[in-house]
């Protein structure tokens, strides 16, 4: 129990429930079987204009969990995915699930180097992948446990029309017609060879690992977040409560631009639209801005999950700028992943008439952690507050016995019951994530720094190791970027600290101006010494034509380099 009161919970939407305690003792798999029963022609996903049915995920993944056993897959055994959003990724991580095997899906645009190392601590003897990812994965088999490479195609749940169009004009020059080698498999071949069998395995019990994803952790070092059965289903409880009648069971639909294989999808969408008999609007590609346009018209989206940069995205985007397409179905908007500065929200919500919900979260708290009300106030630069049975504290950055004050800034510690229990086979780094107060309870350590003001909503100043020491002055890059970003004409800024010899580290802005807009960088400058303190304007103001960024969106500090020659990283 809390020795201290919780204020975020006098400022909970009406019908928003203190906690869920207890939680049922189920799994995804439970949910979808719940759903097979009542309507098994209801779509379980929307994709490329072709719905794929309850009936449909059932059937396929019972053929594929047979598959899976029939190439030595066991109870326990990790199978890992490098596949976009398609139809194809829940029929390999629901047969894994149901051959009790732990799913791990990778980034689809790992390089050889960078899939060496999570397909070798995975241990995945398996890889189910697109076929434009074969060869890549063929030059780094050699290097991993990898026996065999289970391939498929993008359109093979493509509508009639657009699998002709795809065959004919697309498929011969992305690398999607592979040859096997060395045994490797078709994705449709196995679904045809044990179409109408299932798995012979027990079901997986609630405790048992589900999933493997990949996190960079407080070190930025690759580890690989263990998320049970259960968790999984306690952060879609916690967040479809929190959105109350926004998503309405069985009939809204929630869009899903963002990859499935970061937790933001795995653990928050595709929970609450399972538990929720909800239809998922899948989107391959979520740099395809006319195809996530043209989704929204025909899908008409009740919810919609992005990232600061996808919002900023839409909003230049000729269609939304000139009103032909219309936002009116939408009733929440998520924005996580990476902080949502003030301006991008203002702007969208004017632009569109749609209101945006930020929430913070990390892999290792299994997405759910806190978010602004969804019809209550939403404060400026706030994530929003502790959803359902979470709890925050705020610590003295160098000692997490010592609890801080309120609006006063320490690291942010997180409790609750979908959190993780740890990193696979990294006891180490375990440790080092999970704190036990001097009371016995468990807290994660969030590696961020914040605030909780009296009404318990969080504040995040900055990552702790993204801090800047200018002049033994502390600089937090998001305090420049939302300044920044505010300046006429600035379609995105990411900030980092450099070496400097006579300053110990000096403050420089990446800077990407809207199409036909210019400024210099005294133009910026000037406006940061209107608006900060004079240690935190920027030594340099660096204009570039794109910010390096994640899959998903996320601009990546570390990549932003002063080598001009440098190409922006995916990663």
């Amino acid at each position: 129990m809390e020795t201290t009161p919780n204020p975020w919970l006098a400022h909970y939407d009406a019908g928003v429930p203190e906690s869920l305690a207890p939680y049922p003792h189920r799994t995804l798999l439970d949910y979808v079987n719940d759903s097979v029963r009542e309507r098994p022609q209801h779509p379980a996903f929307l994709f490329k204009g072709r719905p794929f049915t309850l009936a449909e995920l059932e059937r396929t993944s019972d053929a594929f969990a047979a598959a899976l056993i029939s190439l030595g897959v066991k109870r326990g055994d990790r199978v890992a995915a490098m596949l976009p959003n398609c139809p194809q990724f829940f029929i390999a991580e629901f047969a894994t699930w149901k051959v009790g095997g732990v799913f791990a899906p990778l980034n689809p645009i790992y390089t050889e180097e960078e899939l060496a190392g999570p397909l070798t601590t995975i241990d995945a003897k398996i890889v189910v992948t697109l076929s434009s990812f074969y060869e890549r994965l063929k030059k780094v088999q050699p290097h991993t446990p990898v026996t065999k490479i289970v391939t498929t195609n993008i359109k093979e749940w493509f509508p009639p029309l657009l699998k002709f169009v795809f065959t004919l004009f697309m498929e011969g020059k992305g690398g999607y017609r592979v040859t096997h080698r060395d045994g490797d498999l078709a994705m449709p071949d196995l679904l045809k060879t044990f179409d109408g069998k299932r798995s012979t395995e027990p079901a997986p019990a609630p405790e048992d690992t589900a999933i493997l994803l990949m996190s960079g952790g407080t070190t930025g070092t690759p580890k690989c977040v263990m998320g049970e059965h259960q968790a999984i289903v306690m952060s879609g409880l916690q967040l479809q409560a929190w959105l109350g009648d926004s998503i309405e069971p069985w009939k809204s639909v929630y869009m899903m631009p963002l990859p499935l294989f970061h937790s933001y999808g795995a653990c928050a969408v595709q929970s609450i639209c399972l538990i929720g008999h909800n239809p998922i609007s899948l989107i391959p590609n979520p740099r395809d801005l006319n195809d996530i346009v043209s989704s929204i018209a025909k899908v008409k989206p009740a919810a919609f999950a992005g990232v600061p940069t996808l919002y900023n995205a839409l909003l230049n985007h000729p269609h939304v700028k000139n009103g032909k397409v219309s936002f009116k179905s939408l009733k929440v908007c998520a924005s996580g992943a990476a902080p949502l500065l003030a301006e991008t929200k203002k702007r969208f919500e004017e632009v569109t008439g749609a209101k945006i919900i930020e929430g913070y979260g990390l892999t290792e708290s299994l997405i759910a952690a806190c978010v602004n009300p969804v019809k209550g106030e939403s404060k400026i630069g706030s994530v929003g507050m502790p959803v359902t049975d979470v709890f925050v504290r705020i610590v003295d950055a160098d000692d997490p016995l010592k609890a801080v004050e309120a609006k006063k800034e320490g690291e942010m510690l997180l409790r609750g019951p979908q959190i993780m229990k740890g990193y696979w086979r990294n006891p180490t780094e375990s440790a080092a994530m999970i704190f036990t107060d001097a009371d016995g309870v468990v807290w994660l350590r969030t590696g961020d720094l914040a605030y909780l003001d009296e009404e318990g909503y969080v504040f995040l100043v900055d990552r702790k190791k993204d801090l800047i020491k200018a002049n033994g002055m502390q600089v937090w890059p998001r305090e420049l970027e939302e300044e920044i970003a505010a300046y006429p004409g600035v379609l995105e800024v990411g900030v980092r600290g450099f070496p400097d010899a006579a300053h110990g580290e000096i403050a420089v802005a990446f800077v990407v101006m809207k199409p036909g807009v210019t400024a210099t960088e005294q133009d910026i400058r000037e406006y940061c010494k209107h608006h900060l303190a004079f240690y935190k304007v920027p030594s340099k103001v660096v204009f570039r034509k794109e910010l390096p960024k994640s899959l998903i969106g996320k601009v990546l500090r570390r990549m932003l380099t002063l080598d001009e020659t440098a190409a922006p990283a995916k990663a």
